[in-house]
């Protein structure tokens, strides 16, 4: 019955849901079939490391399951730049990158299980970091990864107290953590009703998925309605989303003037579509950063146009390093996506994102401690040591599509800011410059959760000032 209802709403997902693309640098073929945590670490032909000269990412991909379309187009984006990395620049400093999938179906114990298995490195090449691209994965993870130091990724996603390296020395949410992104949102409303001052006495709903990630950033919105002075009320959707009348009818009768979406999946255009149903304005729904992709909104049809939703990485090709993909690795067959037409989308471009930063964790970590696999311990203070800056941002030809980003010992963020985007129907088109969140509020709050996790977990607390000094 689900499938039913996914195709019916999604039919060019179906071979998204149905197969898992999974690929490696040396095997460009499809593996045609759903991938099995049984099957996980398997390597390509040819990915022995015999000579100590590639370095491994373990990849807990899903393919497929409702939410197969935000896992391929991410997954497919992160396997594409690292081709493009060992095809165009030979690696990282002569060091190839390799990788496998384990096929986690977004499922907390197989990704554990996948985990697991892949923790140990490829054939004699060491794992870099891991990537799930899962809330409930990266929970579950946060103590592994610590005890064997392995940088946990959690781009966009994960524990917002995270945020703070002195408590979670291998955790990094990249880019936008959830209370900075509800920030931004807040701040962009603002900016609409011509100032945070006038959201007085206004009425925002968020439509949140049912999962640890929807209910994380319930404590901020409570925080910043009692802050300006506007009602918010939160309306669960259980998982995955397919029914949600009943929550549709309750925003009717509420009546807000804006709904924050934070969707996963197909939850997204099924949301799009329930709202024309009862007459809801769509330029009033703002997507957050998992309801921001053309596979959110193509199947929604003509009820997504008008759609605005926030982005660390707007769609399209437009960008010298995707003008790059598409010339060293799609147009020669290497590609990870079934279709090439994903190529550039929202889901996709964030897997570039990802494996820039991934990456450049790499190659700053070598300047300390050599052009060689680095452990993944070394690999942490890469990314400790990340400084993107506009100038780092045109050598990666990534201007406009990565924000600058700089990371330190207490800060694995980096970023906190955000553009927001209008679907005209067709294609996604920017309508604001990065929006920032309010750090300097959230700050204080961030070190107080982390510092509470600390006591909790009996964790000392790094002192970063005396570790830059070392």
């Amino acid at each position: 019955m689900l499938r039913s209802r996914v195709f019916a709403l999604a039919p060019w997902l179906i071979a998204a849901l149905c197969t898992s693309s999974c690929r490696s640098h040396s095997d460009s073929a499809p593996t045609e079939g759903p991938a099995s945590a049984a099957a996980a670490g398997s390597a390509a032909p040819g990915a022995n490391d015999p000579g100590g000269k590639e370095q491994y990412f373990p990849l807990q991909s899903y393919r497929v399951g409702p939410y197969a379309a935000g896992g391929s187009g991410f997954f497919g984006g992160f396997i594409d730049y690292m081709q493009l990395v060992n095809t165009r620049d030979g690696g990282v400093n002569g060091i190839k990158l390799t990788w496998s999938e384990c096929e986690t179906e977004y499922v907390v114990e197989r990704g554990v299980e996948c985990y697991e298995r892949l923790k140990g490195g490829l054939n004699g090449a060491p794992a870099a970091a891991m990537n799930p691209l899962s809330v409930g994965i990266a929970y579950a993870l946060i103590d592994r990864a610590t005890t064997d130091k392995i940088p946990l990724i959690t781009i966009n996603h994960g524990r917002t107290d995270s945020t703070d390296g002195r408590v979670f020395p291998y955790v990094f949410p990249l880019s936008l953590n959830p209370y900075s992104e509800i920030s931004a949102i807040v701040n962009y409303v603002g900016q609409r009703e011509g100032g945070l001052d006038h959201l007085k006495g206004k009425k925002i709903a968020v439509l949140y998925h049912g999962s640890p990630y929807g209910k994380e950033t319930q404590p901020i919105v409570e925080l910043l309605a009692k802050k300006y002075g506007f009602a918010s009320t939160h309306i669960e959707v259980p998982h995955p989303g397919t029914e949600q009348e009943s929550q549709w009818l309750q925003i009717k009768k509420l009546a807000p003037d804006y709904i924050i979406l934070r969707g996963w999946g197909i939850m997204n255009p099924v949301a799009l579509k329930t709202a024309a149903k009862i007459g809801y304005p769509v330029d009033h729904i703002i997507g957050n950063i998992w309801s921001n992709s053309e596979e959110d909104v193509i199947p929604a049809g003509a009820a997504a146009t008008g759609y605005i939703a926030i982005t660390t990485h707007p769609s399209g090709r437009d960008f010298p390093v995707l003008q790059d993909v598409d010339k060293y690795v799609v147009s020669q067959g290497k590609g990870n996506m079934e279709d090439a037409k994903r190529v550039g989308t929202g889901y996709y471009n964030l897997g570039i994102n990802n494996g820039i930063l991934n990456v450049e964790a790499v190659r700053v970590a070598q300047g300390k401690f050599g052009a060689k696999p680095l452990t993944g311990e070394q690999v942490r203070w890469g990314f400790e040591h990340i400084h993107i800056d506009d100038a780092r941002l045109k050598e990666l030809g990534a201007v406009g599509l990565l924000q600058p980003i700089s990371l330190s010992c207490a800060d694995h963020e980096g970023g906190g800011a955000v553009r927001f985007e209008r679907w005209d129907g067709k294609k996604f088109n920017v309508i604001s410059d990065w929006i920032k969140a309010d750090r300097a509020l959230l700050r204080p709050i961030i070190e107080e959760s982390s510092t509470k996790y600390a006591a909790e977990k009996r964790i000392t607390i790094r002192d970063c000032d005396g570790e830059a000094k070392l």
